[in-house]
């Protein structure tokens, strides 16, 4: 007993008198200063200007959107809600914003459905050209939208579909259900098979595994490539655009259009007060998500179901 006390005022001593040398200016020997490096100080300088500039751009257009009469002055020399008043019931807000929720949740939903036993079957099956069919669900991804939405619009248009809440859904199905496998089918690959076989060898179905097994591991996957799709949905322009019209705008479109029929000031104005009302709706969703999502436990069931 007196051996360990010893021992551990010993330690306690040491671990005294480090404190006092770094308090002095004297390191350990073969320990060197925490000093930052310059590429450190230039990469936090870089993240300092990012936000400044994306502060000053988010606040130009918050206080632009209540603002009167601001071009000689630093600020506006009035403060309204009429713009919002004025946005919400010229182009009809309340619609749009439904279609924009309908269209995104429908996107996503089929996207999943979709998207998810066809990333099983590429993580869990091995044929011909395998390497072809993953290049080809990239494309539509990698490749700009106003490249294959313009053909993918013409079609449309020639099946009567143009301007229509279902022609909006179809095309932005085109590169949601692509990101779905592309997102889903590596974190299938991380999941141990032989938990199917397991629970084949107990005689569950190939539904059962798929409902029972495999949905409760996918769950943090499907909840995050969901998310992601909703975002790019709710902010896809160039194809909602090319086949959208009055009664199918998303709020996206809505904007560009309020941009090109209002003038002046106006336009400012309301284009402002309808970004500010964009903004606010992503940052909802995104709340949303993250009180179901959690990234760190999202790696970390990753890494369990890969280790079991």
């Amino acid at each position: 007993m007196s051996s360990h006390t010893a021992q551990h005022d010993a330690a306690a001593t040491e671990v005294v008198n480090i404190a006092e040398n770094r308090n002095r200016g004297k390191l350990p020997p073969g320990e060197k200063p925490l000093v930052a490096s310059p590429g450190t100080w230039f990469v936090w300088a870089g993240v300092a200007v990012f936000f400044i500039f994306l502060f000053g751009i988010i606040s130009s257009v918050v206080v632009d959107s209540f603002g009167k009469g601001w071009f000689t002055t630093w600020l506006p020399q009035e403060f309204t809600v009429s713009w919002y008043q004025s946005a919400w019931t010229r182009f009809d807000l309340t619609h749009i914003l439904g279609v924009t929720l309908v269209v995104a949740f429908v996107v996503v939903v089929v996207s999943i459905l979709v998207g998810v036993p066809a990333a099983y079957m590429l993580a869990r099956r091995n044929f011909p050209l395998k390497r072809l069919v993953m290049v080809l669900f990239l494309l539509p991804i990698l490749i700009p939208p106003i490249t294959f939405g313009i053909p993918l619009a013409t079609v449309m248009y020639n099946f009567g579909l143009g301007r229509t809440l279902i022609a909006v859904i179809l095309v932005n199905l085109v590169p949601s259900i692509p990101f779905v496998i592309i997102t889903m089918t590596p974190f299938i690959e991380q999941i141990n098979p032989s938990i199917e076989n397991a629970a084949r060898m107990c005689g569950a179905s190939m539904r059962q595994v798929f409902v029972r097994v495999l949905t409760p591991l996918l769950i943090p996957g499907i909840l995050a490539a969901g998310i992601l799709i909703l975002v790019r949905t709710v902010g896809m322009f160039e194809l909602t655009f090319l086949v959208s019209g009055p009664q199918s705008d998303t709020l996206v479109v809505a904007i560009y259009r309020a941009m090109t029929s209002a003038g002046g000031s106006e336009a400012r104005a309301l284009v402002s007060s309808m970004g500010v009302i964009y903004t606010a709706m992503m940052l909802i969703i995104l709340i949303i998500a993250l009180r179901f999502i959690n990234p760190t436990q999202l790696v970390a069931q990753v890494k369990e179901s890969r280790e079991d």
